[in-house]
């Protein structure tokens, strides 16, 4: 039993107490506050972090549940200085306005084209074999669990739409 959890690339011991969820983990136990807290309830998508390279809402699985797992939260995808492409893509296409979801919305698109890369289907996918076509309709579906308060979607899909064309590094 290894009696850590690895984030962004640094292991930290489980926490003492077995009924901290993985959100309040990172947040207070780690000190890592780009997770946000929305719903607490699994609905809006502000708490989702990768998971051994899936996408999870952390406010809904218990940090004791991760021993031995490898987390990467927004501040393991990109810093100030050296953004993700996503991070940049963001930017460029101003796919936020108050900010607290984009954490959560930049986590969970970095895992979805992951998906999309391993062809994993989508109830929006035309087929359940083969390689997958990114699409509008495939972004909207897939990122439909991260919730956007300020309605800024539009940008959101142009800046995935973007990063998923190959036009960022």
């Amino acid at each position: 039993m290894a009696n850590t959890i690895t984030v962004n690339g640094t292991a930290h011991p489980m926490p003492e107490d077995p009924r901290v969820s993985l959100l309040d983990f990172l947040r207070q136990h780690v000190g890592l506050t780009g997770t946000k807290k929305g719903c607490d309830h699994g609905q809006c998508g502000a708490c989702t972090v990768i998971v051994n390279g899936i996408r999870i809402n952390s406010c809904l699985t218990l940090a004791a549940m991760h021993d031995g797992d490898s987390v990467t939260t927004i501040e393991g995808l990109g810093t100030p200085d050296e953004p993700s492409a996503l991070q940049r893509a963001f930017l460029e296409h101003d796919g936020f306005q108050c900010g607290y979801c984009t954490p959560g919305q930049i986590c969970s698109a970095t895992a979805m084209l992951e998906e999309i890369a391993a062809d994993w289907p989508s109830d929006a996918s035309e087929s359940l074999e083969g390689r997958i076509a990114i699409s509008g309709e495939e972004i909207r579906e897939r990122m439909s669990g991260n919730l956007c308060r300020c309605g800024a979607y539009a940008n959101i899909i142009a800046a995935i739409e973007d990063v998923a064309a190959g036009d960022r590094s």
